[in-house]
């Protein structure tokens, strides 16, 4: 169950195309983000994204973000992955990651992540260098695009991308999205307007982000097992 979109080894153009800058000679995104994107949801000082992971309707794990805010424009982002299937009291899988992100000004400046992926290590870690991201990660070393944005999943602009930044393998992730329509989701007890968009790389992952640009929920298929994420509040 190998992927490289970081939610339990996660992870078609829109329906309306958005409007990309040109591809650089080398192949990366010169601009990563559409100019239709919305702008992301902005954390406040200990706020946190809980949710907990199913398989196949089962309790699977966790997965948890949270943020640390320094100032109106400065902020980490931790992301703590813990995902465990077993037969009884035996382990048949382990996955665990843990990544913090660095923004400043709506960029993210710094990135650090490790991943165990079923005994299987992976690292990336990135920080600016003049107007680019320098990684340097299991799967990929170079440079990337400043204003990339990670695999995370929190950032609504994940969805108005083109390339993603892995997060477990510094990996550059081509992706392509499409926007599925509205839906009504119960959280808390309370009902919830979000838009439902599906991302495909190497998996594809259904991710909804309500009316304020939060995250709050996702699912995907891997080997025939179904994979959802149920937020435990809204934050």
């Amino acid at each position: 169950m190998k992927t490289t979109l970081s939610t339990f080894a996660l992870a078609t153009a829109f329906s309306a195309a958005p409007s990309f800058a040109d591809t650089a000679e080398t192949g990366t995104i010169s601009t990563p983000v559409s100019q239709e994107a919305p702008t992301a949801w902005q954390p406040e000082d200990g706020d946190q994204i809980v949710f907990n992971v199913l398989r196949k309707g089962k309790e699977f794990g966790t997965h948890k973000v949270t943020f640390d805010v320094e100032s109106n424009d400065s902020f980490t982002a931790r992301s703590d992955v813990e995902l465990k299937a077993g037969l009884g009291p035996i382990t048949v899988f382990k996955y665990e990651l843990d990544a913090t992100e660095t923004w400043k000004n709506g960029k993210l400046v710094a990135l650090k992540g490790r991943t165990n992926d079923d005994g299987d290590d992976e690292f990336v870690e990135a920080g600016v260098n003049g107007d680019n991201l320098a990684i340097e990660g299991s799967a990929y070393s170079g440079n990337a695009p400043l204003g990339i944005i990670p695999s995370s999943h929190w950032n609504i602009q994940q969805a108005f991308s083109r390339q993603i930044l892995s997060t477990e393998t510094g990996e550059l992730l081509d992706t392509n999205v499409e926007k599925i329509g509205r839906d009504t989701l119960t959280i808390g007890g309370e009902e919830v307007e979000a838009t439902h968009y599906r991302l495909q790389s190497d998996l594809t992952v259904d991710l909804w982000y309500d009316d304020q640009s939060r995250w709050v929920k996702l699912g995907f298929e891997a080997r025939g097992q179904q994979i959802d994420y149920v937020l435990t509040q809204l934050y």
